[in-house]
């Protein structure tokens, strides 16, 4: 299943106009905050989809019947640039664990490239919720290689996948490798470049939050 967080206007469409503008990317400090957001807001609508218990609370006035999670998620980033979506989402699920991935496109001279996964540390899986935030959902192909590699360390109750944005072409390949995984995307765009790359997009996510980077 996925859910577009852009069909219906609201505060996110702001935050992702400034996200694709060239003339606001240069404010690094902007560009990590509003995906900050944008996993905040995911982080809300995931958990309108998770398992709650009652528990009863002591007020100064009484007693009260509250909901709470039956479970923490666990909530997975794949390194460098999916840092500060998984911060928001995070900042709403403060008591999940984490986990992190390393992995990222090894670019050939003649244009093409290939997927390297160098590091992966992780809480057991079993039962838990895991969100995967990976600001930028292009290919598919390396969160698809950082997802099986994260199902060696168990088998999650639920996969949730957020994105800033999304194209056709990579969600359709997770469908097809994970038909049951639900991905949550703060836009959706139809067109890859020939280097993977998403038109019209919003660039190097990792370059825009953290600086260039030099690649061995």
């Amino acid at each position: 299943m996925l859910t577009n967080l852009s069909e219906k206007n609201s505060l996110l469409s702001t935050w992702m106009r400034e996200l694709r503008d060239s003339t606001i990317q240069n404010d690094r400090l902007r560009f990590r905050r509003n995906l900050e957001r944008i996993g905040e807001v995911a982080a809300y609508e995931i958990s309108k989809t998770l398992q709650y218990t009652e528990i009863v609370v002591n007020t100064p006035m009484g007693e009260a019947t509250c909901a709470e999670l039956v479970s923490q998620p666990i909530v997975a980033t794949i390194l460098r640039a999916g840092v500060p979506l998984q911060q928001g989402v995070l900042n709403y699920f403060d008591r999940a664990d984490a986990a992190f991935v390393a992995a990222y496109r090894k670019h050939h001279r003649d244009g093409s490239f290939e997927i390297e996964q160098e590091y992966l540390t992780s809480p057991n899986l079993d039962r838990r919720t895991l969100i995967i935030a990976d600001p930028m959902l292009a290919t598919g192909a390396s969160l698809a290689l950082s997802l099986e590699a994260l199902l060696n360390l168990g088998t999650p109750s639920s996969i949730h996948i957020v994105a800033a944005i999304s194209c056709t072409d990579g969600v359709d390949f997770i469908r097809r490798r994970h038909p049951n995984v639900r991905i949550w995307t703060g836009d959706l765009d139809e067109e890859l470049t020939a280097r993977g790359y998403i038109v019209p997009g919003l660039g190097d996510a990792g370059d825009l939050a953290f600086g260039s980077k030099l690649q061995a």
